[in-house]
């Protein structure tokens, strides 16, 4: 498992890049396209408090990654129904970073606490 800084900011990269893609590859764009994008920008901008372990700021950060996360739920089960592979390839993955992203804060945050009883 990566460190919680080092999921942020693959996950902040993929929101950002995945989501140029989406916008910059469309034959109609949409800006809602760049949803996810602004959404790394600000995870991007949380990355130094992330790599400080400064509490409020992960928690922000994970907080964020979540609600991404439960996002893209629809625009991944939309582009399924669609059958429309790369949709459902630009959606899956920045699905499957914000999950490694979540994963990491929750493993950061549990041993966080431990080591908080235990010194």
């Amino acid at each position: 498992m990566p460190s919680a800084a080092l999921a942020n900011l693959i996950n902040a990269g993929a929101l950002i890049v995945i989501s140029a893609w989406a916008y910059l590859g469309s034959d109609t764009p949409s800006l809602t396209a760049l949803i996810p994008g602004g959404f790394g920008m600000v995870l991007l901008i949380c990355q130094q408090g992330v790599m400080r372990e400064n509490r409020a700021i992960a928690h922000l950060a994970a907080a964020l990654t979540l609600v991404v996360l439960i996002a893209l739920m629809m625009p991944l089960s939309g582009a399924l129904g669609r059958g429309d592979m790369p949709a459902i390839v630009r959606t899956g993955l920045i699905a499957a970073t914000s999950l490694l992203a979540l994963a990491a804060f929750v493993a950061s945050f549990i041993a966080a606490r431990r080591a908080r009883k235990a010194g």
